[in-house]
């Protein structure tokens, strides 16, 4: 496949919206897992999810079954794509600030352009040196005020980049080895095999801790579920299927910085001036990466005369 630097013009708007939503999911998940335990909030999310898309799939007439032959490969990527994410990001998401995870979160474009160089032979080229290096920079600048949170929570860091690697995994999983289905059937199942491991875990691990929560923590549950999980996840999937794998994940360098200010608005942060510095810096790498190059005007023709006056 030849390596783009675009995204389809399609893919713009879905882009936008995902940015914009998965931004601001970083702080309602915080006011969730602040009364649910981690397990049993990403297996009311996946398994409600997937059942909404697998409902939502049924009524479009779509093909739900995979191939007999892509089970394996299916389950493969929904084990990082599903699984290793929602657990790691959730620990990590109860231990550090919500706009701190998001940072450390998005270091995920980074992995992926490593690993598609590495098991996709995508070209690393210069706009996408650029745009890992803006982009890195601005995350570093984001970080760089509540560091002593990474610093006091090891574990909590080391969690949210493992999910970051589990993520970019998973990405390149599914570019490599593609699987013959509607996206939304696709996703669907993503979230049900992904999600069985957590449902289970859930089941063992919280059922003593379960009691009744506040209207905030439902609320944003009920974000979760139906906006993060199953509007998100089907965007994310429709632009990670059909874009090169680094192009996608290098799209995704807004979302950190959204979530960044999201957590301002609704957990009462300040933004300083280096969430501004970071905002220019990410739309910088975007237009680095996503806007198409200068096309060369075309050399001049001999043989045609310049019409005389």
């Amino acid at each position: 496949m030849k390596d783009q630097h675009t995204l389809p013009r399609a893919l713009w708007l879905l882009l936008a919206a995902l940015t914009l939503f998965w931004g601001l999911n970083w702080p309602m998940m915080k006011l969730a897992l602040a009364e649910l335990p981690p397990w049993t909030f990403r297996a009311a999310c996946l398994s409600f999810g997937a059942a909404g898309l697998f409902i939502i799939a049924r009524a479009q007439g779509l093909r739900i079954r995979p191939r007999e032959r892509q089970w394996m490969r299916l389950a493969f990527a929904s084990l990082f794509n599903v699984t290793g994410w929602n657990l790691l990001i959730a620990y990590g998401v109860s231990i550090l600030p919500s706009g701190r995870s998001a940072i450390l979160a998005y270091t995920m474009p980074l992995w992926t352009v490593i690993l598609s160089a590495m098991f996709l032979r995508e070209r690393f080229t210069r706009r996408k040196f650029i745009g890992v290096l803006l982009g890195m920079v601005a995350l570093i600048l984001l970080l760089g005020p509540d560091v002593s949170y990474v610093e006091s929570a090891p574990i909590g860091a080391a969690f949210v980049v493992g999910a970051a690697l589990s993520w970019a995994t998973g990405t390149v999983i599914i570019k490599r080895w593609p699987i013959d289905l509607p996206t939304t059937s696709f996703v669907a199942w993503q979230l049900a095999l992904g999600g069985l491991p957590v449902v289970f875990g859930a089941l063992f691990l919280d059922w003593a801790s379960w009691q009744p929560v506040s209207l905030a923590a439902t609320t944003a549950l009920l974000y979760n579920i139906l906006v993060a999980t199953v509007l998100c996840n089907w965007a994310w999937f429709r632009i990670a299927t059909t874009a090169p794998a680094s192009i996608a994940a290098l799209a995704t360098m807004m979302i950190p910085v959204v979530g960044v200010f999201s957590g301002m608005l609704v957990l009462g942060e300040q933004p300083g001036w280096q969430e501004y510095v970071a905002l220019l810096l990410v739309t910088l790498a975007l237009a680095t990466v996503l806007l198409p190059p200068r096309v060369a005007l075309p050399a001049h023709q001999p043989g045609r005369q310049k019409k005389s006056a």
